[in-house]
């Protein structure tokens, strides 16, 4: 798999979450932390489930886990803040990528049954080839994320 645009998509979230200046949802969502701890949740996952399809198993992939308050708490708390987070996040964006990297035709077709949520919805209840799952991140997961990660930039006075 060509993981240039996944990679792209992680340099410019972790862009946007190194601005010191971010606070929290207007609509009392997720501030900073706790996207950085869902990122980490999900891409273990996904790395997980990659590695699954190379051992030979048909691992499945739900995303219930990294919309977890608890969990998502505790993934925070076991970081010393938000640089720590950031740097976590930045690690294993690139050891999903480079596992990726590695992926063959075969392993990348395999079909991975699927379940993901987005704010209490269903988005996804089918199985999905390994390579959606993992293009889906650059295409959309963290893309979207980025964005609201920047909805969360504080007004500064003086600044524009």
């Amino acid at each position: 798999m060509d993981t240039t645009v996944l990679r792209s998509a992680y340099e410019r979230l972790l862009d946007v979450a190194a601005i010191p200046d971010l606070g929290d949802a207007d609509d009392e969502g997720w501030n900073a932390d706790r996207i950085l701890a869902h990122l980490l949740s999900v891409d273990a996952s996904v790395a997980a489930v990659a590695l699954g399809v190379v051992a030979g198993a048909r691992p499945t992939f739900d995303n219930r886990i990294s919309l977890d308050t608890w969990n998502l708490d505790r993934i925070i708390t076991g970081h010393s803040g938000r640089a720590d987070l950031i740097d976590h996040v930045r690690s294993q964006a690139a050891i999903l990528c480079d596992i990726a990297d590695q992926l063959n035709e075969e392993a990348a077709s395999v079909a991975v049954p699927s379940l993901l949520l987005s704010n209490d919805a269903l988005v996804l209840d089918q199985p999905i080839s390994l390579a959606n799952l993992i293009d889906g991140l650059a295409e959309d997961h963290v893309p979207a994320h980025t964005r609201q990660l920047i909805e969360l930039r504080v007004a500064v006075p003086g600044q524009a």
